[in-house]
């Protein structure tokens, strides 16, 4: 039966880009409207692969606020714990000041009665103490012991004197040690303070970028769903175009079951449709998940990306860097030196024991110990320093690719020196352990 031509109005969508959005009102032929239905299906079909790029990139700014919020979660647990460290430092030095105070009166008060006895033995120049011992004696035997006893109280006295004087001295330098402690504690609270305004400003940035794609995606749901009520408006125009002429009663009746057929038909692709929207999403919800299990891959596997390097460390290095990952997630202790808690120092000499190298366990120490290479020769192994609240004031385990492992504030981690808080300490100080 020969076909008719059915004319029709261009419908337009507010907000969409497409091009045959913008064609002028014409009479529309069959063709048009295979043309335009094609155009919606393509336009549709990149909508739907931008949907699935946005969603999988939101799945990876919440994988990452997650993991920027357990760092924060440890620097604000760091900061707690290094602030009573501070306090309790604090009382340490004033019990201690006490203490030389206590010790500083009582030399002061010894010296008084050394003072009252000796002048109690000379009197104008002459030792008229023992003058007096001689003439009140009996006899030799008895001088003699007098003048023993004398000696020995004044001997008794000295020696007492000796021992404040030692235990002031002891004391004295437990204060210069609380004071270089609490020096050193509030060089890392400047530390920590540093890295948590850096990891603010990080969590802000998600938190916008998060928004933006959210916005993206909300937008991209809007224009498919204008989409999709502008393809079934084609669709239902050339149903009603390519359906037989009402010629006879029997005829239209025949047309009235096929118009039926086709809606059904319309309907039941509508379904098919929106269940294979519906898989879409599953599968970007599926590939996000993905995504997410790759983000976190084990310690082990970690350390064998880590260690890869074009330069080959050498078999201490690798030994050294092995045993700073068995500890990981050990606690920030400053001054620890074993697996109950590390300082930065702490865990690279350690570290470097596991593997039969005995080496120097302060930073200040380290700084100069081994040979100095360049950054652009370090190996895994090499031990990279930062200058955060002094010079050289942390130091940790080069692992290669641009990432060191090390007792942060957070405890015994890895992380990167191209992280924005590191790149600004990082100096390209590297030793090499010979």
């Amino acid at each position: 039966m020969k076909k008719t031509i059915v004319t029709l109005a261009t419908v337009s969508v507010v907000g969409l880009s497409s091009t045959f959005f913008a064609q002028p009102i014409h009479a529309e032929t069959l063709q048009d409207l295979h043309n335009k239905q094609s155009d919606i299906q393509s336009e549709r079909s990149s909508i739907k692969a931008n949907l699935s790029k946005a969603e999988s990139q939101i799945a990876d700014v919440l994988i990452d606020l997650e993991k920027l919020n357990n760092e924060i979660s440890k620097t604000e647990a760091a900061l707690k714990k290094n602030n009573d460290k501070i306090g309790e430092t604090k009382q340490s030095i004033r019990d201690t000041k006490d203490k030389i105070a206590e010790l500083q009166a009582a030399i002061d008060k010894r010296f008084e009665i050394l003072k009252e006895r000796a002048s109690s033995y000379q009197k104008s120049g002459g030792n008229i103490g023992y003058i007096d011992v001689l003439l009140g004696s009996k006899s030799f035997s008895d001088f003699i012991s007098r003048v023993s006893a004398v000696t020995k109280i004044t001997e008794s006295d000295q020696d007492l004197m000796d021992q404040i004087e030692k235990d002031k001295k002891t004391v004295e330098k437990k204060l210069d040690e609380l004071n270089d402690m609490q020096a050193e504690l509030k060089g890392i609270q400047k530390t920590i303070l540093s890295q948590k305004k850096e990891n603010d400003k990080r969590k802000v940035a998600l938190k916008n970028k998060k928004a933006e794609l959210d916005q993206k995606k909300d937008t991209l749901k809007i224009k498919d769903s204008k989409l999709a009520s502008l393809e079934s408006e084609v669709k239902d125009s050339i149903a009603k175009a390519t359906a037989p002429a009402p010629e006879v009663e029997v005829a239209s009746a025949t047309a009235s079951n096929d118009n039926a057929a086709s809606n059904g038909v319309q309907r039941a692709a509508q379904k098919a449709t929106t269940s294979a929207s519906k898989s879409n999403v599953s599968s970007s919800n599926s590939s996000a998940s993905s995504k997410r299990t790759a983000a976190a891959p084990s310690s082990k596997n970690t350390a064998k990306a880590a260690t890869s390097s074009n330069a080959k460390s050498p078999a201490h290095g690798g030994s050294a860097i092995s045993a700073a990952y068995s500890v990981v997630g050990t606690p920030y202790v400053w001054g620890g030196k074993s697996p109950g808690g590390f300082d930065c120092s702490g865990l690279v000499s350690w570290a470097y024991s596991q593997a039969g190298i005995s080496i120097p366990s302060s930073t200040a120490a380290l700084s100069g110990y081994g040979t100095s290479v360049s950054y652009a020769n370090a190996k895994p192994g090499d031990l990279v320093f930062f200058d955060t609240y002094k010079k050289d004031g942390h130091v940790g385990i080069y692992l290669g690719g641009g990432k060191f492992i090390g007792a942060q504030d957070s405890g015994v981690g890895v992380a990167s020196i191209s992280n924005p808080y590191w790149s600004k300490v990082f100096k390209g100080h590297v030793q090499r352990i010979n």
